[in-house]
């Protein structure tokens, strides 16, 4: 009687064991799955976040590098708007020169050559020499002397080098002394008229040194039409 009680217990607690698991199974899981959904979604969030917060950052960098082009595109309109206006007063002046030396050579038969020098130079350069300068110096004073004058400058070269280099080196020499005369010496730069001539009409055709010397020249002429105009102005007082 007492093993059968004790049977029945035993077996009242087993079935209530079973049934307390299957309860626990029951309700545990769901929340589980709610609870692995959530992380699942959580995770995915955060996922989301780290990509959003790349994209900023890229958007960030390529909107600083945008403000760094439209920068530079800015300085460059700058630029090149100064660049017209310093063209356009450029175009300006040099309009007005014109019309001036227009003024001055207004019959190119009238001028005839006043004075003249010769500036030479060392081989494959362009520099004035104190020399030099002495000779420009007596020229722009018997220049300015004149009432109605312009100044012829002719670069020249040897014939060592090509051509083309020759041609620009004569322009250099050229440049120099239109430099000196029109900064240095004041004659006014509307009044000279300038050449770069290159190794073409050698003073001396010869093959030396001192053939070549001497082709590496720069001349000078003064073109003067005051003669023209004082016999002109006797004749008229003779009448």
């Amino acid at each position: 009687m007492r093993q059968s009680a004790i049977v029945a217990m035993l077996a009242a607690t087993f079935v209530a064991g079973c049934a307390t698991k299957n309860y626990v199974r029951q309700n545990v899981q769901p929340v589980q799955a709610k609870v692995d959904q959530v992380a699942d979604q959580a995770n995915k969030q955060e996922t989301q976040i780290t990509q959003t917060q790349q994209d900023v950052s890229k958007n960030a960098r390529d909107i600083s590098a945008t403000d760094e082009k439209a920068t530079g595109a800015d300085r460059r309109a700058g630029e090149a708007m100064s660049s017209a206006t310093q063209a356009n007063q450029k175009g300006d002046k040099n309009s007005q020169e014109i019309s001036q030396l227009r003024g001055v050579i207004a019959n190119i038969d009238d001028y005839k050559v006043a004075n003249e020098a010769t500036v030479l130079f060392a081989f494959n350069a362009a520099k004035l020499t104190p020399e030099d300068k002495q000779k420009l110096d007596d020229l722009a004073t018997q220049a300015t002397s004149h009432k109605r004058f312009f100044i012829a400058v002719e670069g020249y070269t040897d014939q060592t080098g090509s051509a083309d280099y020759n041609l620009e080196l004569s322009k250099r020499r050229a440049d120099a002394v239109v430099q000196y005369l029109a900064g240095e010496r004041n004659v006014p730069f509307y009044q000279i008229r300038t050449i770069g001539v290159g190794e073409a009409q050698p003073v001396d055709p010869g093959k030396t040194r001192d053939a070549r010397a001497k082709n590496r020249r720069v001349e000078v002429k003064i073109y003067s039409a005051d003669d023209v105009t004082s016999t002109n102005s006797a004749a008229n007082n003779a009448r």
